[in-house]
């Protein structure tokens, strides 16, 4: 179950810049459960290319904090949840509104949980895809995520940045 501060924060995502400048809205829809964000964009001049299709960045965009968001709502206080890496694939040029769904199984839930326990840490992958109003698909987003359990700030011998975040720049990791 969210938090009261977690619904207020996902009403007024709406209101980020970023977002308000492109057109893009998080669509509450009856039936929805707490596992599944639908998000939106229409196709608008501020948010078009010069052939008059969906600007690949605002796609990219609508796509990129939603599992994030997901995890920490259903994952808890307990767990670090970063992004890590992420690609789209461009299908085919997108007209008009476009959507994205994004969802995080119960089943996904229970092995991100149970390969930290393990492992100390997750890599989870997870897709979505944008489709547009006819049901085509205009792109695939993967995103991976990062995970470890909540604890102490680990920032010596580590290449990552001071909050126990993953390590970046050169690729090469923290040594794990």
């Amino acid at each position: 179950m969210a938090t009261r501060r977690q619904r207020f924060l996902m009403r007024i995502v709406n209101l980020y810049p970023p977002y308000l400048g492109a057109g893009i809205r998080v669509v509450r829809r009856k039936g929805d459960d707490e596992r599944t964000i639908v998000v939106a964009m229409p196709l608008r001049p501020y948010n078009r290319n010069l052939f008059g299709t969906h600007f690949g960045g605002s796609l990219y965009s609508m796509c990129d904090p939603w599992f994030v968001f997901l995890l920490v709502r259903l994952l808890g206080d307990g767990y670090v949840v970063w992004d890590k890496s992420a690609s789209i694939d461009f299908v085919r040029p997108g007209r008009g509104r476009v959507t994205a769904t994004f969802r995080v199984t119960p089943e996904q839930e229970a092995a991100i949980r149970e390969e930290v326990e393990r492992d100390g840490r997750s890599e989870p992958v997870l897709t979505s895809e944008v489709v547009g109003e006819e049901g085509e698909v205009v792109a695939r987003v993967t995103k991976r995520l990062w995970i470890r359990k909540a604890g102490p700030r680990r920032t010596e011998g580590r290449k990552g940045g001071t909050r126990g975040e993953p390590a970046g720049g050169d690729g090469a990791g923290s040594g794990r």
